[in-house]
C-alpha cells in the first residue's frame, strides 16, 4: 500500500470514529437499549451513575468480596496478588533460590548431564504398556514381586490339550 493510500484511509477511519464519538457524547445515539445504566440519554451522566455504583461497592455481580469465594463477587487487587504469591510458594515448595523457577532449574539440569542421564534412565527402566521390552531375570522378578505375580515357573505346566477336550464333548 502506498503512503498516499495510507494516509487516505487514516483519514476516513479519523473522521468514523470521531463522528461515533461525537454522536454518543451529544446523547444523540439512536439505540440506547444496549446500555445497562439508567441514565441512557446521557453520556456523561452514564458514567458518572456507574462510576458511584462502583465505588458504592455495588455493580451487580462486581462486588468485591475478600472472604467469600463466588462467581458473583471478585477478589481486592491485593487479595488476588496475595493469593498469587502463596500459590507461586506452595509450587516452588522451599526450592533454593537458585531453582525456583523453571528456567534456573532447566539450567541446572543442563549444567549437570549425569541427573539428566539418571532420570532417562529411570524412564528407560519403567514397565510400558505400549511395546515390549526385555528385562534380565532380576529386573524381572523384581517387576513381578512388585505387583505380586508369579512367575511362569510357579504357575506350573498349564497347557491344555483343547482337541482332546473337543473330541471328548463330541462323543
Amino acid at each position: 500500500m502506498t503512503l498516499q493510500a495510507n494516509l487516505e484511509e487514516l483519514a476516513l477511519r479519523s473522521a468514523t470514529e470521531a463522528k461515533a464519538l461525537r454522536t454518543l457524547v451529544n446523547g444523540n445515539l439512536t439505540d440506547l437499549s444496549g446500555l445497562t445504566t439508567t441514565a441512557k440519554g446521557n453520556l456523561v451522566a452514564a458514567l458518572n451513575e456507574a462510576r458511584a455504583l462502583a465505588l458504592s461497592g455495588g455493580g451487580g455481580g462486581d462486588s468485591i468480596d475478600d472472604a467469600n469465594v463466588s462467581t458473583e463477587t471478585t477478589y481486592s487487587s491485593s487479595k488476588i496478588v496475595s493469593s498469587i504469591d502463596m500459590a507461586i510458594t506452595a509450587l516452588v515448595a522451599g526450592a533454593p533460590g537458585s531453582l525456583d523457577t523453571l528456567k534456573e532449574f532447566a539450567d541446572a539440569l543442563a549444567a549437570d548431564q549425569a541427573i539428566v542421564n539418571g532420570v532417562l534412565s529411570a524412564i528407560a527402566l519403567r514397565v510400558r504398556v505400549d511395546a515390549a521390552q526385555a528385562f534380565d531375570t532380576t529386573q524381572q522378578a523384581q517387576g513381578r514381586s512388585n505387583i505380586g505375580a508369579a512367575s511362569a515357573a510357579a504357575v506350573g505346566d498349564t497347557e491344555v490339550d483343547l482337541v482332546a477336550i473337543y473330541q471328548a464333548a463330541l462323543a
